[in-house]
């Protein structure tokens, strides 16, 4: 993966002289398909403090993750309780991983520059992200094993909210520049002018991209609206989190054609990057959780025709199901 500390970032991304975004940003060239253009890696500052837009959106979106995650917890028939300290759980082992793992990949250059470390927040990566949501899972399983959580039927009640929150999420990115796309002339381009963008997230200054975080988005956002229509629907526990699988791997590969390819990896010859192949394993675990399992949805299966035992001439008993006609001429 390589260094991913700011002053990289810095050597990548920033102009090589205080005016050269300046002439970017002027150039009519430049200008013309730009729409998306109020996109700064900072929302507000409250006096010496910054507060960032990426930080800020998922810290929303995460608000709101939470209180859907209590609905669909009732709608489950689960204790909305255990679900939020299982949420609480899981989001804060996904961010301690994800910055450990970052301190532990750059412990060299930190050990030579400390003040580094109060940066380490800014800084995104998808291995971050991947490592991150495997710590949220291991950790959301070990503590729903220990409050005796049906497995199926919380990740059931998670998938929307999750859903939500990665919309939320890529929304923050769009602000931020992090992820960003390839070069484009659409007129729905996004230009990115805040020497901060480069500096956390080496998006390039004064150059038309791609929105492909907007494209993730909506994306996401309509992939939780779906699922939290079919919560109450479902086939059988473990339905919805495995269509959440499913849905997110479409929507990664396909938004990955619109990514800049910088930091994101290469398999097979170029084929695919890292977060493709990836998403190719989310589908294949999605497929595989939403076949057929012995078992009805726990808490509101549909119970059986009732029977009644027969016997034949030699005497062994033959089960029947009894039909409606048959129940109403029995009374």
């Amino acid at each position: 993966m390589g260094r991913i500390l700011p002053s990289r970032r810095i050597a990548a991304a920033a102009p090589n002289h205080p005016n050269e975004h300046q002439s970017l940003i002027g150039d009519p060239d430049k200008r013309k398909c730009r729409i998306l253009t109020l996109v700064h890696p900072v929302l507000f500052h409250l006096g010496s403090m910054l507060i960032p837009s990426y930080g800020a959106t998922a810290a929303v979106g995460v608000l709101l993750a939470l209180f859907l995650a209590q609905r669909t917890a009732h709608t489950t028939g689960l204790d909305p309780n255990k679900i939020w300290n299982l949420c609480v759980v899981a989001l804060f082992a996904a961010l301690a991983g994800s910055r450990l793992l970052l301190i532990a990949l750059n412990w060299s250059a930190l050990r030579l520059h400390p003040s580094w470390m109060l940066t380490l927040a800014m800084i995104h990566h998808p291995l971050l992200g991947a490592f991150g949501a495997l710590a949220a899972a291991g950790s959301a399983v070990l503590y729903g094993r220990g409050q005796r959580l049906p497995l199926m039927s919380t990740a059931d009640a998670l998938a929307a909210p999750v859903a939500l929150g990665m919309a939320f999420e890529q929304f923050g990115a769009l602000l931020a520049g992090s992820g960003y796309g390839t070069e484009t002339a659409a007129r729905w381009a996004v230009t990115y002018t805040d020497p901060l963008a480069a500096r956390w997230s080496g998006a390039p200054l004064g150059v038309a991209l791609h929105p492909v975080q907007a494209y993730a988005a909506l994306a996401f956002l309509t992939l939780s609206i779906c699922l939290l229509l079919w919560l109450p629907h479902r086939r059988q526990s473990g339905d919805v989190a495995g269509l959440l699988l499913l849905g997110a791997g479409v929507v990664v590969f396909i938004t990955e054609f619109w990514r800049d390819p910088e930091g994101r990896g290469s398999l097979l010859g170029g084929a695919l990057d890292g977060p493709q192949a990836a998403a190719v394993a989310l589908v294949v675990v999605g497929g595989l959780v939403l076949l057929e399992h012995a078992g009805p949805v726990e808490g509101r299966g549909i119970p059986p025709l009732p029977q009644e035992q027969k016997r034949g001439k030699d005497g062994a008993p033959i089960l029947h199901e009894i039909s409606a006609k048959d129940e109403a001429a029995h009374g």
